[in-house]
């Protein structure tokens, strides 16, 4: 014999397949909280409904099925063996209305006839199985009975001597017939605290969608408008928690925009000087060299400045598509860059306008450094925007696409400074498109350069 696992052994023996259950379950389970607890509440309940119909027809409905049974082929076989005790006296008239007036059964005696050859059999009948075990243990005779024929009564033909006796019996009286009122009870009462419980879930639900939603809106840099705590008291915490780092996170966002702009001003102003300087000094090589550093020195400042900014509390707005590819091709003709734009129908979608014409532009540009056929692609397609930037380009390893995202970082064919490029662009571009709820991935081009994809909800 098998010895059976015991103890810690059973537990270590179930694990597995305890988790290839759990993680099968997972697949399955809604994602929704709200579908999630009315599961939880729904499936005990069905749970429960299954269990007590089980135990009341396996316990109650099938005892009580058996003893009314019984106590019909109890009179049955008293029947029976009346008949075949005594002589037949006016064609057992008395027999008959002993039958009617005492058993409540319908009576007859056919001298003569034999038993149907046609025994109707229901597929699952526990009346059926159950009488036809009565009649066979206590009567021990020839037998033919029908409960499907008549609705409301049981016949039943018995083989004695040279005749058959025919007795019809009410059904009320061979099985409890009051089952579907308790199936009906139980499940209509279930319904109605279902019910109940749906209304109460979705009231104790609501105030973590709205908290969902306001924080969602707050992370796409969008107006999270009149927001208040409600609910439990659990998720009012959560709620006021996020009022809270809300109004921290603004008050940062403020004093780091006043402080960069104080910034900004000074080293304008003083890149300004700069400038004016080296134009009152005349032309020569040297002249022009430092202007050209100048220059760049001002292209630097211009992108740790927008990226330290970020989208600088800009509200999103109703942009038309049309509208602001045309001013983002003007601006690359303007830099000397040729792009093909691949641009759908009129439409309007909800952006922060600033940002990502900044974003577009820097990956128009990163894209024209290293590439002589850039192309850019713009669909919509179930509520997001879809923006491809494909070049014909070297392209970049798969191994560091993802490093290429960090601030500062540069290709070792982009780190000599005398190319140009503060390693900010792609940083920058991931922040703005980030600040929209959206992401941004590089993979492979068709050009046989670079893909750059962003997605966006609109």
């Amino acid at each position: 014999m098998v010895a059976l696992p015991t103890g810690d052994r059973a537990i270590a023996a179930f694990r597995p397949w305890l988790k290839r259950f759990g993680k099968r379950l997972a697949h399955y389970m809604p994602g929704g909280l709200y579908a999630r607890s009315l599961i939880i509440v729904v499936a005990p309940m069905v749970l429960l409904q299954a269990i007590v119909v089980l135990i009341f027809m396996e316990r109650h409905w099938d005892a009580v099925t058996r003893q009314l049974s019984a106590a019909v082929t109890r009179d049955i076989a008293l029947l029976v063996r009346l008949y075949e005790t005594y002589e037949a006296e006016d064609n057992y008239e008395r027999l008959i209305d002993m039958a009617r007036d005492q058993l409540e059964m319908s009576m007859s005696v056919q001298p003569g006839e034999t038993l149907p050859t046609d025994q109707l059999k229901p597929f699952f009948s526990l009346l059926d199985k159950t009488l036809s075990a009565e009649l066979s243990s206590r009567i021990g005779k020839p037998y033919w009975i029908d409960t499907l024929g008549r609705s409301r009564f049981v016949e039943i033909r018995i083989k004695a001597k040279d005749a058959v006796i025919r007795v019809i019996a009410r059904r009320s009286r061979t099985y409890a017939s009051n089952t579907h009122i308790f199936v009906l009870w139980m499940v209509g009462s279930s319904l109605v605290l279902l019910a109940v419980a749906i209304s109460l879930l979705r009231n104790q639900i609501r105030p973590i969608q709205r908290l969902a939603e306001a924080a969602e809106a707050f992370g796409m840099g969008r107006d999270v408008g009149e927001f208040r705590p409600r609910g439990a008291r659990e998720v009012k915490q959560a709620a006021q928690a996020f009022l809270k780092m809300r109004q921290r996170i603004e008050r940062q966002i403020e004093q780091r925009t006043t402080m960069l702009a104080g910034v900004s001003h000074d080293l304008r102003t003083l890149l300004t000087r700069f400038k004016l300087q080296l134009a009152f000094l005349g032309e020569s090589a040297e002249i022009d060299a430092l202007e050209a550093d100048v220059n760049e020195m001002q292209h630097m400042l211009e992108d740790y400045l927008a990226f330290a900014r970020g989208d600088g509390g800009e509200i999103p707005s109703d942009t038309s598509l049309a509208d602001f590819f045309a001013e983002v091709e003007k601006d690359t003709i303007a830099r000397g860059e040729t792009v093909r734009f691949n641009l759908p129908g009129p439409g309007r979608v909800k952006l922060k306008p600033n940002a990502f014409k900044r974003c577009v532009l820097n990956l128009v540009h990163n894209a024209c450094r290293f590439a002589d056929d850039v192309q850019v692609t713009v669909r919509i397609r179930d509520s997001r925007l879809y923006l491809t930037v494909d070049d014909n380009g070297p392209g970049i390893p798969a191994k560091v696409r993802e490093e290429v995202f960090r601030p500062f970082y540069r290709l070792d064919d982009a780190r000599n400074q005398d190319t140009g490029g503060t390693g900010l662009g792609l940083a920058i571009a991931r922040d703005i498109v980030i600040g929209h709820g959206g992401d941004i991935t590089l993979s492979d081009s068709e050009l046989g350069g670079l893909k750059v994809a962003v997605r966006i909800p609109i």
